[in-house]
């Protein structure tokens, strides 16, 4: 494939993949108890974690949407998007395999998504396309490109 090609492929998925970033911290902001008690119905994680991550979480994932779409510390971040979808991706996996059907969370407290395969494929795709963007170089219009920071 073309390499201005690729470039702009992996604009796009910065873009989408760090949209889906902020929008799905910011619907947290503000919602910590009910984010809690989300992170809870998973029945994955010690109380004394649900708490700070329920506080945590949004913030992480709006600075990693921001960074993402400006394309700063592009592979550093794709592969830290990859992790944390990966790692959601499991915990919605675990929760249908134990037979639960429990709001996974996502998009804050007005979510109505609940835990189902689909769900999990949803986010194996999302695991996919930031795997794309960790091994690619930073593509069109990135920060990285404009500091010598393009590999």
């Amino acid at each position: 494939m073309n390499a201005a090609v690729v470039d702009w492929l992996v604009l796009v998925l910065r873009v989408a993949i760090g949209g889906i970033f902020v929008v799905a911290g910011a619907s947290k902001v503000g919602n910590a108890s009910l984010f809690a008690a989300q992170i809870t119905g998973f029945r994955l994680l010690p109380e004394a974690v649900v708490g700070p991550l329920a506080v945590m979480l949004p913030y992480w994932e709006i600075l990693l949407g921001g960074l993402l779409i400006v394309g700063l510390f592009t592979r550093v971040t794709a592969w830290v998007a990859v992790i944390l979808l990966a790692l959601f991706d499991i915990a919605i996996a675990s929760a249908v395999v134990r037979g639960m059907t429990v709001s996974c969370g996502c998009f804050g407290p007005n979510d109505a998504t609940v835990t189902t395969w689909a769900e999990v494929a949803r986010d194996a795709v999302f695991v996919a396309l930031a795997l794309v963007v960790a091994l690619r170089p930073p593509g069109a219009l990135a920060v990285d490109r404009r500091i010598g920071n393009a590999s």
